[in-house]
């Protein structure tokens, strides 16, 4: 049981989404250490969404489907200005008035997982199939399974990016690199849409 909610929980979160994808992008464009914030807040953000469906959320979006497309409109608007701020963002770190660096952080990381559908998928799948009828102990293990192997991964992309920089960060490699992270956010936010209608 522990191995297959691991092998669950590792495919949801390695492989590439809208929050991997910003991840990549924010951690080639500021370095690793400032891309935490984000990581933390799409893991937190993951796992509280988790916890909410696990226990009782779930129920609601078979009651009502057209919530779920509701979500899927949200997600997608959220996913594309994303992107757009990706796409068309300085390839340097840009100051704002106030002194901090305009870079994707927490909120925007537990934000994104909130407006995501797949995310909503992924955790209505993942707590229909570990969830037991004798109690919680089954759906606490997968929710703590995930929470550190969610996090792990999004590290994981976090490094990746971090050492893409050493080659990107040359002439207009890092630019054109940003318009593409973007654009592949963009097409992704339109995917869901045509994936939910």
């Amino acid at each position: 049981m522990f191995m297959s909610m691991f092998l669950f929980s590792f495919a949801m979160s390695i492989t590439p989404g809208p929050v991997n994808t910003v991840i990549l992008s924010t951690s080639i464009n500021y370095g690793l250490k400032r891309t935490i914030s984000y990581i933390s807040g799409a893991t937190i953000g993951f796992v509280l969404l988790l916890i909410f469906i696990g226990f009782g959320l779930h129920s609601v979006f078979i009651s009502y489907p057209f919530l779920l497309k509701i979500l899927a409109i949200l997600g997608a608007f959220f996913v594309s200005y994303i992107g757009y701020k990706i796409m068309f963002s300085d390839a340097k770190v840009s100051i704002e008035d106030n002194g901090k660096i305009n870079i994707p952080g927490f909120r925007d990381g537990f934000l994104l997982q909130w407006l995501n559908p797949k995310a909503w998928l992924a955790c209505i799948s993942g707590t229909t199939m570990f969830s037991s009828l004798n109690g919680y102990n089954s759906l606490i293990t997968f929710i703590i399974i995930y929470f550190i192997t969610c996090y792990i991964c999004l590290f994981f992309w976090g490094v990746c990016g971090d050492r893409f920089a050493l080659i990107l960060n040359k002439g207009k490699r890092m630019k054109y690199f940003n318009m593409l992270m973007g654009g592949f956010l963009i097409i992704s936010a339109i995917s869901i849409l045509f994936d939910f209608f």
